[in-house]
């Protein structure tokens, strides 16, 4: 007995005892081989005509006409074959069907089943930079017109930017998968995320955003992600090292990733920021090891301390790193992606290492302004001792003067 057909979607077999033959009889009927095969994720319908030829009432033996399938292998094994017994009528028919995923059947030569599901694959670069601390909004807008996509949510501090074929409203769809278009989201707090621009053409979108940037940074920080379309994925999403799977990306998807990769990208600078200011504490603190003192004068002091909190509101306020997306409150979907874009590039973690080294910061900043007051309050005591020395010769003075 052959048991289960692997790699068919559907399935019609029919049985026929007849005549006195002593012998088995298996035959294949030949057809045409179709002009095209259909994706993973299609079903198809193959029917087999099975004639049985036998005296054996447990003998069944297979005649095959295959339709409908590009190649099948001559071993065949087949789903719930069932004996026919002599007090059974001559003629019985038996039929199921099954639905079977296409993505299982192969190609004859053992790896087909893998070359088909990488072809239903579609790779998306996703690119991150971080070049001002502030971007017009409002004036890239109304330069980009043409390009903006309306927002979908309350969110004021990004605007999304279609390039490409702008007549293709395919890539606004449920899916970008088989359009050219790029994508740019862009942050007032000066991050921008590219979806699918190539890397050749990466500065060309940079500079269309330079244009309304404020405050431009010595040193662009740059993060690179990616993310794969799989509609035939089991699950809405799947992740993996420096990538993210879906079943599909659209214009929310891209809203919620481009979030979370400019939240990071960001907050890298952020954090940069601090461990400068860290190290900077560091060598005044060794400096004073050796000399007991530091040279450190106080409006240097003040610049500092205007820098850390400058820099904790930014994070906070600017970056919303604790804003939960509107898209992701209003899908679990979405909400999902979210999360694990968060835990993967760590917001959470990355905030707290922040956090404890400002906090490092307002210790020493506060400890140094001490050693100023006190170093002030010094100044004003021996100024107070001088003056009143200086009145006490004046008075001595007088009286000698006098006692002549």
């Amino acid at each position: 007995m052959w048991r289960s057909i692997r790699q068919l979607p559907a399935l019609h077999a029919r049985t026929i005892r007849s005549g006195p033959a002593t012998y088995p009889l298996l035959f294949f009927s030949s057809l045409p081989k179709p002009k095209s095969f259909a994706s993973s994720s299609a079903q198809r319908s193959l029917r087999f005509d099975v004639t049985c030829l036998s005296r054996s009432p447990t003998t069944v033996v297979w005649g095959l006409g295959i339709r409908n399938v590009e190649q099948v292998w001559a071993r065949v094994d087949a789903r719930c074959v069932s004996s026919v017994s002599t007090a059974q009528q001559d003629h019985t028919a038996v039929e199921w069907n099954e639905a079977v995923s296409c993505s299982e059947i192969g190609d004859g030569d053992g790896d087909g089943g893998g070359r088909l599901e990488e072809n239903t694959k579609r790779s998306i670069p996703v690119r991150a930079f971080f070049f001002s601390t502030s971007v017009d909004l409002r004036g890239l807008m109304e330069q980009n017109k043409q390009n903006f996509i309306p927002p979908s949510s309350r969110m004021t501090n990004y605007i999304v930017l279609k390039f490409g074929n702008l007549a293709d409203s395919y890539g606004t769809g449920p899916s970008i998968s088989g359009s050219n278009c790029c994508y740019m989201v862009v942050f007032q707090y000066g991050s921008i995320v590219l979806f699918n621009v190539p890397e050749h053409e990466v500065d060309g979108y940079l500079k269309i955003v330079e244009k309304h940037a404020s405050v431009l940074l010595p040193e662009m920080r740059k993060d690179e992600y990616e993310v794969r379309e799989m509609p035939t994925l089991n699950t809405w999403m799947e992740g993996g090292l420096d990538y993210i799977m879906l079943q599909f990306l659209n214009i929310d998807g891209i809203r919620t990733i481009g979030s979370v990769l400019g939240q990071s990208i960001a907050l890298d600078y952020y954090v940069r920021q601090v461990d400068g200011m860290v190290a900077e504490f560091t060598d005044i603190n060794r400096g004073m090891e050796k000399t007991g003192t530091f040279t450190m004068d106080r409006k240097k002091l003040f610049q500092i301390v205007g820098k850390a909190n400058s820099n904790l509101a930014d994070v906070i306020l600017k970056l919303g790193l604790f804003e939960r997306s509107d898209i992701a409150w209003k899908n679990a979907k979405y909400a999902q992606i979210w999360e694990y874009l968060r835990d993967e590039f760590e917001l959470t973690q990355r905030f707290a290492s922040l956090d404890f080294k400002l906090k490092f910061v307002e210790h020493n900043i506060r400890f140094l302004q001490e050693i100023l007051q006190n170093r002030k309050s010094d100044f004003l005591e021996w100024l107070i001792i001088v003056l009143i020395s200086a009145e006490i010769v004046i008075s001595l003075y007088d009286l000698i003067m006098k006692s002549l």
